[in-house]
């Protein structure tokens, strides 16, 4: 019986872990780059500060009067690998036009209590802001046929 349990614990902890597979979220990555540009020494950030901006950029879609396009969380035991989703067809058709959608999100971004304190809400991109938020990757997908992982260093 003991045997058996810990097979099945041990199964529940490998579904656990797919969770966070590409797979399961997303296709396969097919394309990828890194982002090594260091606008500013990064400020002490943490997972309530990834959490609390992808918390935001959510809050902003569901009050928006029109459904989510895309939908944007962090994954990770620290909340350091953040995905972006496409939910229809067109937002994220191409790559180019979800990285377009990723220089929008620099907005938001820049009115969170984490950028405004340190001073680089005026010059950073949403690159730089994603990796001063001390994210490890950035996974762009149309959700259907294609996904773009930002590594950052």
């Amino acid at each position: 019986m003991r045997l058996i349990s810990l097979m099945f614990a041990a199964l529940i902890a490998v579904a656990a872990h797919a969770d966070d597979e590409e797979g399961y979220y997303y296709p396969p990555v097919t394309t990828s780059e890194v982002f090594e540009r260091t606008l500013a020494e990064a400020p002490a950030a943490d997972r309530a500060v990834r959490i609390g901006f992808v918390t935001q950029v959510t809050r902003q879609q569901l009050e928006h009067p029109t459904p989510p396009r895309f939908a944007v969380f962090a994954k990770g035991e620290q909340a350091q690998e953040m995905i972006v989703i496409a939910l229809d067809r067109d937002v994220f058709s191409t790559l180019y036009r979800a990285r377009a959608v990723m220089a929008q999100l620099s907005a938001p971004a820049r009115t969170t209590e984490f950028f405004v304190r340190n001073a680089v809400s005026d010059r950073a991109t949403f690159y730089d802001m994603v990796k001063l938020m001390g994210f490890a990757t950035l996974t762009l997908s149309d959700g259907e046929t294609w996904s773009h992982r930002v590594t950052f260093r």
